[in-house]
Order: structure tokens, then C-alpha cells, then sequence
């Protein structure tokens, strides 16, 4: 034996460091599998049955404010807060928008009778809906204060039409609330029950419209509003995931008989597919879990995932042409790259499993569910795989070219001329791509975090259409509050803390996002204008307590009881400041919190009140913000579990963090390139960047596996790596393109984290692919002496 040959036999038998029991278990399951096939797909077969019966118990859920644990301190406290004021955590707008003006016979009158019908649909809070002909007006009357429906009649004459057009414009309570300040917008506020569905309920309103659609003169109809938005989207997500998980499976089908030419195979490939996809959501639904949109894309991951096995027929058709035997075929095979399959799909599962330590619980679920997915998926690449391949007639065998199996074909021999230019241009690669590193490093501090559900639509979707009209026309579609609590009892009669509010509204409006505010102050300076014959000297807070507490006592016996509880409790130590937002950026309620903190620094509210917020715009900031230090925790969780995988699965910290690098460089160019192009680092973007930990990967430890294998065989560097380039090359190409186009038909959904996640999974496939065979084997050129052991 050679000083080369040893040294080349020490280096590879660091391999030999795996855990032998793991070596021969998968070779036991493999021989089970080959020996007594037909019973191996039975079990596999029943198993999956099994799980399978779970499904029909399937529900989906979209609240956001489910994102959070029942424990969360935001959570409970948001609960407490909607009790206590008596708010409605659900409510749809239906904005009415005619650009000749609102104030005429017909659009009263349609409002008028949307409004009854609308109350008389199952679901809706009745009581509660507020439009021009339920909504409460203070006036003075009988010598005294009176309070009814501004809209109790339609008007008719111009008169009529003017009087109600000046009443509605000259009460601050309305405007920008429900009529815009030129009177060509008004909403209907519909507030619905808790188990209501949002969708179901716009959908019986869009009939509503529809059945007035010839009689419109002008006016336009928009559903908006949380409710409307999140059970869009999950009806939304069932069919686009029931509509491209079919057609994701059909393209992959295509793509292997175009590799292949084997049906067997294909079947093979897409029936560990589906194994892994019906365990998945089998268990996910048995345990109690509602399917989310994390949830959602399970299907699609787990087929790209079982794709993996590319390498396993593209190896058997490679030993079947050489050996013509069968059973020595696949154990050679599985020999060859069964080591590289199992670390490649655990550290999959470690990658996804790294987000069972998100606090955001879908994000949670789909991570730990799709981890033990994969699981399932390579547990049937070492048992139904083997076992159908076993049952293939030798005619049914996809038998690489003789071409291929020579190195001689056009294939292997543009994939070695690859090779032998990454290795003669090796310093020239590494530093054009240390300078592309360091680009992509600085566009990651251009990274803006940020959640938008309603950003999850297509611009030109309905639901975004509407949504951007009524932010346009009115005070917003999203809101928020601010809780102002005193230790005394009382504390809300006191006119200092009135004032203090009243400046604290003013400061807010001050942002142009927000677009309304409305607190107890609105409604004490109403009375007290209303009281003083509408002089608008007196739209002020008064300066006495009594005087106050007299006010805060005749709107709660005159007026809805729930219009007064939703800005103060009972007790009048707290007060609910509303916000009205005119965007639903995470952002939008982080600066409104922002500039409330900074006002009450300069001007602190009296008897040491203090202020939290509240409502679904400020969780959908918390839930923002746990995006990104959770995945950030999830992420650098799953950083040090792939690196411990690749050290165990190499027997070498040197070899295992060479295997890193394609990781490392792939995340980093990709994200860097969704800082630079402005894209939010949304939910869906931050759960692929801990996603690609183990799938970007997976080429590495091939490549690396390979190389170590052949030189231990061939101890000739530079003839080992053109070899792994070329031959356990094409199979990392050959996956990195079914894993593409098995994502990218997501790019043609009408959700926005469908395209999303198919982007950027196709981009994080093929960079890695790329990375792996062009800066692999120039870096263990450059570096073969510290890698090999080699001291010449």
C-alpha cells in the first residue's frame, strides 16, 4: 500500500466514526425489505390507512390572535380587556362608497335596509351593528338631551337631505368613523359571534348586495375587516393546497419518467411521497391540531422532500447496468447512498423540528408534524423503496446509458468539465464568492420585519381591493387600543386626565396611518356642546367632576349601554382609547405605541395612570415581533444541530463544517437578496429561512459522502472530485430540479405566501446545488491538507 493510499484510507475511515448499530440496522431493513417485499408494502399500506382515518376530523384555523399560547401574558390580557369594555374582537366593515355623495333617497334607503337584513343573518351580533340607522345621536330636544338613530327616517326633500347631510358632518363621533369628511363614504359595522365564520357571513352580505346590484345609482360595495380576511384566506388555503399539492405531484411525475422512463420508480418515489404526507396530517389532525397555513403547505414540502430518492435510482440504475443483478444492485446501491439519505433527511427533520422552540404555535405545530414527516419519508426510503425496486421486472429497470455508466455521455462530461473548472479557477471562485457573501451580508441589515394578512392576497384580489378603498376613505380597517388605567377610583371624572387623553388623541392623529380616534373624551365634549344649545365654545371637557360624572351618567341611561363600556369601565379608574389604523403593517401599531410613549414622557397623565396596548392591531405586532426572535432562536437552534449532524455523520468537526458551507452561503445570498428588493420578513419568510437548514443541505452531505468514498477507493484528488462532480453530481441536479418544479407551481397561487415559500424554495434549491458542486471542490483543493491529512 501507498504513503497516498494510506493516508487516503486514514482520512475516509473517519466515516466508519457512525454509529455502527445505525449501519446495521438500515442494512437489516433494507435486506427485510428485499427478502420479503410484498409483506414490507402491506405494513407500509395499513400503517397508512391508519393515519388516513384521522383526516375527516380535520379543521382549520386562521385567528391570529391563536398564533400565541392560551398562557401568553398578551393574550390573557387582550381577553380581559375585551371583557371589560364589552368590545367585539370580530367585526366586518361593508363600505358603501358612491363618488356623486351618499346623502341621497336611494342609498339611504339601501342602507337603511341592508342594515335590517344584515341583523337578521345568523352569526351577527344584532344589537351591535352599526350603521346611519342604528348608530346613536346626541341632540338636544324637549328642553333636554335626546338620543336615537340619525337615520331614523329617509329624507326626501333637499331639505331633508341637507339637514341630515350637516347633522352627520357636525358630529366629530362620525366623521372619519362612519362618513368620510366630503360624504361619499359610509360603512356598516358588523360585529360577529365568536364561532361565527367571517367568510360564510361577507358571503350571505355580498347575496345582499347582489340582490340590489340593478339598483345601485353609483354605489359601490366592499367587505373589509379582520374577519373577512383571515376565513378568506383559510377557505382560500384549503383549495389552493387541495388545487397545487395535485398538480405539484403531477409535474414531479412528469419530471422522473422524463429522468427514468420507469412507472415503478415513479410510483416508488411518489408513493414514500404520500406515506410521509398522510402520516403527517394524520397525526397533526388525530392529536387535536387545526391545519393552518403553515399547516397547509405540508403536502407540497413532504413531496419535495421525498425526492431524496432520486439519488437512490439514479445510483441502482447505475449498478444494474454494471452488475445485471437485482438484489446485489440495490444492496450496493443502499450501501453507496444510504448514508447519504438518512443524514440528509434527519438533518431535514432537525431543520424542521428546530421550530418546535417558536413561541408561535402553527409555526410550532407544522415544524414538529413535518419533521416527523419527514421521518416517515426516510423510514420507506430504506424499506418501500428497496422492497418495489426488488419487484421490478429487469425490463422495468431504468439501466443508465452505457455512456453514463463510462463517464462518456454529454451529460457527465459537461458535469465533468464543471468540475475541472471549479478546481482550476478554485481561488478565483472562493473570492467572487466572499464578495458576493459580503453583499449579501449588508442587505440583510435592509431586512424589514413585518406581518400583513391582508398583504397575503393578490393586489387585485377582492379582499385587498376593498381593504385599500376603506383605508382610503375612512379612519382604517384595523384597530387598536390604548388602555389608560389609574389607581383611584374615579380617576376618568378628573378633568386633567380628560384633557391629558384629549392631547394624547391629538399627538396620534398627528401620524397619517392613523386615521381615527375615539375615547370617552369624544363623547363627554359631545354632551356638553349638545347641553350648551351646540355652541361650539363649549366643545370642550368641562372642568368640573360632578359635572363629568353627571355627563359619563346621562349618556349610560340614554344612549347604547355598549357605546359607553367600550371607551370606560365601571368603575371609571380605566379608560379605552380607539385607533383606527389605515394600514395593517406590524409597523403602523409599533409607531402608534412609539409616539404615545414619547407624548406621555412630555405630558404624564395625572395619579400616576399608565397605558398598555391592546386589540388585534397591536397582536399582530407581538406575533410579529415573535417571528423574529423566535425564528431567530429556531434558527440558530437548527444552525447547531446541523453542524452537530454533519461532525457525527463525517466523523470530523473539519469535514462536517465543509459540509456547512453551502448552507451557510445559500441563506446568507438569499436573504441578503430579500433585504436588498424591499420584500417583508414576513411569517412565511422567516419559517424558510429555519426550513432551509436541512433541505439546503442535504446536497453537501452527498457531495461529501461521495468524494470520500471514491478517494478512499481512488486516492487521486483531483481525478475524485471531477468524479463526484460528474456521477454523484447529475443526482444532485437531478433532485435540486424535481424539488424546483415540484415548488414552483406555488408561484401561480392567488396566495401571496404560496408564491413566497415557492420562490424562495426554488431559489434556496438550486443556489445550494450550484454552491455544492462548484465551491465544494475547489475548497477541498485549497484546503486538502488540513481536510486529508496529506503533509505534501
Amino acid at each position: 500500500m501507498t504513503d497516498r493510499e494510506s493516508r487516503a484510507r486514514s482520512s475516509g475511515a473517519a466515516t466508519s466514526v457512525r454509529p455502527a448499530v445505525i449501519g446495521r440496522l438500515l442494512n437489516r431493513l433494507v435486506v427485510l425489505s428485499i427478502t420479503r417485499p410484498r409483506a414490507v408494502i402491506a405494513l407500509t399500506a395499513l400503517a397508512t390507512i391508519a393515519f388516513a382515518a384521522q383526516l375527516p376530523r380535520a379543521t382549520i384555523d386562521t385567528d391570529p390572535k391563536h398564533m400565541l399560547p392560551v398562557t401568553s401574558p398578551v393574550r390573557k390580557y387582550n381577553d380581559r380587556m375585551e371583557k371589560e369594555f364589552a368590545l367585539h374582537p370580530d367585526v366586518i366593515m361593508l363600505g358603501i362608497v358612491n363618488e356623486r355623495g351618499i346623502v341621497n333617497p336611494q342609498t339611504l334607503a339601501r342602507i337603511a335596509e341592508l342594515t335590517r337584513q344584515i341583523q337578521a343573518i345568523p352569526g351577527v351580533i344584532t344589537r351591535d351593528v352599526a350603521s346611519f340607522s342604528t348608530i346613536d345621536n346626541v341632540k338636544t330636544g324637549a328642553g333636554g338631551l335626546t338620543v336615537g338613530p340619525i337615520l331614523d327616517r329617509v329624507p326626501q326633500t333637499r331639505a331633508q337631505l341637507e339637514a341630515f347631510r350637516a347633522a352627520v358632518l357636525g358630529n366629530p363621533l362620525f366623521v372619519n368613523r362612519v362618513v368620510d369628511p366630503r360624504a361619499t363614504a359610509t360603512a356598516i359595522y358588523v360585529p360577529i359571534e365568536r364561532a361565527a365564520n367571517g367568510k360564510q357571513i361577507a358571503d350571505r352580505i355580498r347575496t345582499l348586495v347582489a340582490n340590489i346590484a340593478n339598483q345601485r345609482g353609483g354605489d359601490r360595495y366592499f367587505l373589509a375587516g379582520d374577519p373577512v380576511t383571515r376565513d378568506t384566506f383559510g377557505a382560500e388555503m384549503f383549495r389552493q393546497m387541495a388545487l397545487f399539492s395535485p398538480i405539484a405531484g403531477l409535474v414531479m411525475c412528469v419530471a422522473l419518467w422524463m429522468m427514468f422512463r420507469s412507472w415503478p420508480l415513479i410510483v416508488a418515489n411518489m408513493g414514500a411521497a404520500m406515506v410521509g404526507i398522510i402520516c403527517c396530517l394524520g397525526l397533526l389532525v388525530g392529536l387535536g391540531n387545526p391545519i393552518h397555513i403553515m399547516s397547509s403547505m405540508s403536502p407540497v414540502f413532504l413531496m419535495a422532500i421525498a425526492t431524496d430518492s432520486v439519488h437512490i435510482f439514479n445510483e441502482f440504475a447505475f449498478r444494474f447496468g454494471e452488475l445485471r443483478d437485482k438484489r446485489r444492485a440495490v444492496l450496493q446501491a443502499m450501501d453507496a447512498v444510504g448514508a447519504p439519505v438518512f443524514y440528509s433527511d434527519l438533518t431535514t427533520a432537525a431543520g424542521f423540528a428546530a421550530l418546535g422552540t417558536a413561541t408561535i404555535v402553527p409555526v410550532k405545530v407544522f415544524g414538529l408534524f413535518v419533521a416527523f414527516g419527514t421521518v416517515v419519508i426516510m423510514v420507506t426510503s430504506f424499506t418501500l423503496v428497496p422492497a418495489i425496486m426488488i419487484l421490478l421486472h429487469e425490463a422495468q429497470i431504468p439501466e443508465a446509458p452505457a455512456a453514463e455508466r463510462t463517464g462518456t455521455s454529454a451529460a457527465e462530461g459537461l458535469l465533468a468539465r464543471l468540475g475541472d473548472f471549479s478546481l482550476r479557477h478554485a481561488r478565483l471562485i472562493a473570492i467572487v464568492g466572499a464578495l458576493l457573501l459580503a453583499g449579501a451580508v449588508a442587505g440583510l441589515f435592509q431586512i424589514r420585519i413585518n406581518n400583513n394578512m391582508v398583504h397575503w392576497f393578490r393586489p387585485a384580489s377582492p379582499v385587498r381591493v376593498a381593504d385599500r378603498v376603506m383605508n382610503q376613505s375612512l379612519g382604517g380597517t384595523s384597530t387598536g387600543y390604548l388602555v389608560i388605567q389609574s389607581p383611584d377610583e374615579g380617576a376618568m371624572n378628573d378633568p386633567a386626565m380628560l384633557r391629558g387623553i384629549e392631547g394624547l388623541q391629538r399627538a396620534l392623529e398627528k401620524d397619517p396611518l392613523v386615521g381615527k380616534t375615539l375615547s370617552v373624551v369624544d363623547y363627554i365634549k359631545r354632551v356638553n356642546r349638545v347641553l350648551h344649545n351646540d355652541d361650539p365654545a363649549f366643545d370642550r371637557v368641562p372642568e368640573s367632576r360632578t359635572q363629568i360624572g353627571q355627563y359619563l351618567f346621562l349618556l349610560s341611561t340614554s344612549i347604547k349601554p355598549t357605546d359607553v363600556d367600550n371607551v370606560i369601565d365601571y368603575g371609571a379608574r380605566k379608560a379605552n382609547l380607539i385607533v383606527q389604523l389605515k394600514s395593517w403593517d406590524a409597523d403602523t401599531m409599533r409607531e402608534v405605541i412609539r409616539r404615545a410613549g414619547s407624548y406621555l414622557k412630555a405630558h404624564p397623565l395625572p395619579n400616576g395612570a399608565t397605558l398598555r396596548p391592546a386589540g388585534i392591531a397591536y397582536f399582530n405586532l407581538v406575533w410579529s415581533n415573535e417571528v423574529l426572535w423566535g425564528m431567530l432562536e429556531s434558527f440558530m437552534t437548527g444552525l447547531a444541530a446541523v453542524l452537530v449532524l454533519l461532525a457525527i455523520e463525517t466523523g470530523s468537526l473539519r469535514w462536517g463544517s465543509l459540509a456547512f458551507v453551502p448552507l451557510l452561503f445559500t441563506i446568507v445570498v438569499i436573504y441578503g437578496a430579500v433585504g436588498w428588493v424591499g420584500k417583508d420578513f414576513d411569517m412565511p419568510v422567516a419559517v424558510i429561512s429555519t426550513l432551509s437548514l436541512g433541505m439546503a443541505v442535504d446536497f453537501a452531505i452527498h457531495f461529501v459522502s461521495r468524494f470520500r468514498q471514491r478517494y478512499r477507493e481512488h486516492p487521486h484528488l483531483q481525478e475524485a472530485l471531477v468524479w463526484t462532480v460528474a456521477r454523484p453530481g447529475r443526482g444532485i441536479f437531478l433532485n435540486a430540479a424535481l424539488f424546483s418544479l415540484g415548488f414552483a407551481v406555488m408561484i401561480f397561487a392567488a396566495l401571496t405566501p404560496y408564491i413566497t415559500v415557492g420562490v424562495l424554495m426554488v431559489a434556496i434549491m438550486l443556489l445550494s446545488a450550484l454552491t455544492t458542486v462548484v465551491y465544494l471542490p475547489g475548497l477541498i483543493l485549497l484546503f486538502h491538507r488540513a481536510l486529508l491529512g496529506e503533509t505534501a
